[in-house]
């Protein structure tokens, strides 16, 4: 415990909550106190001016991160025929139509990504109650409920981080690892920064991005000036 203590305070050391960073100096703080004995997540916070109850207000889509996730994500696709071995051979790892359904009804997800061809949404409705609360329900706006399962599996293995709003009208992603560059992590940042403003609904007013911070898993949170982090990542 006394060693965790001696490194959680010598990572938070120097670190001034109040003080607005451009994405380039928070990067290079987050990375330099990555410490931890794993490769730890670096992740994005991100506060907007809506309020997700309104159906106007929501936040929604999907990143293709330039440098990846630094994982390699589990796909799973409902489908059948030909598109589930088109699934099969884009390199899905669990593949399926009733017994798939019969898995996750069961409690066991051992995906991170849902792909489902639109003839199969009517069965993997039947699991809302399962999906849901996980965030793993296949959606068109995203492209997880598309013919095209070969590019959609390629995109979710490539890199492509999906973001929704929640209740208090945050987003947060993983948008790479400690052990990348800090020009990696950086160009990951701004392309989903930039990912998310142009995901602005038509009912938010005023401000869009109103908070900005990255962090480590293990990590302190460093805060970035919203409206200088926003026009970097659309340069």
């Amino acid at each position: 415990m006394a060693k965790t203590t001696k490194r959680m305070a010598k990572s938070h050391a120097n670190i001034d909550s109040r003080k607005l960073h451009t994405l380039s100096e928070a990067v290079k703080l987050i990375k330099e106190r990555a410490s931890a004995k794993f490769d730890e997540t670096v992740e994005i916070s991100m506060n907007l001016g809506v309020d997700p109850k309104y159906p106007d207000q929501q936040v929604r889509g999907v990143c293709s991160l330039p440098n990846g996730t630094g994982r390699t994500a589990r796909v799973a696709v409902f489908a059948k025929g030909p598109k589930a071995e088109e699934a099969k051979a884009a390199g899905a790892d669990i593949v399926g139509a009733d017994d798939l359904f019969e898995t996750v009804n069961g409690g066991k997800i051992d995906f991170d990504r849902l792909i489902a061809t639109p003839d199969m949404m009517a069965l993997v409705g039947r699991l809302g109650k399962v999906l849901g609360p996980r965030g793993l329900m296949p959606n068109p706006k995203v492209g997880t409920v598309t013919m095209d399962v070969k590019k959609a599996v390629a995109d979710a293995k490539g890199g492509a981080v999906e973001f929704r709003v929640e209740k208090a009208g945050i987003v947060h992603a993983g948008v790479g690892k400690a052990s990348f560059s800090e020009e990696q992590i950086l160009q990951n940042v701004k392309a989903f920064v930039d990912a998310v403003a142009k995901a602005k609904p038509t009912g938010a007013k005023g401000t869009f991005v109103k908070k900005v911070a990255l962090s480590t898993t293990m990590g302190p949170g460093v805060r970035v000036d919203p409206a200088a982090a926003v026009a970097a990542a659309a340069n």
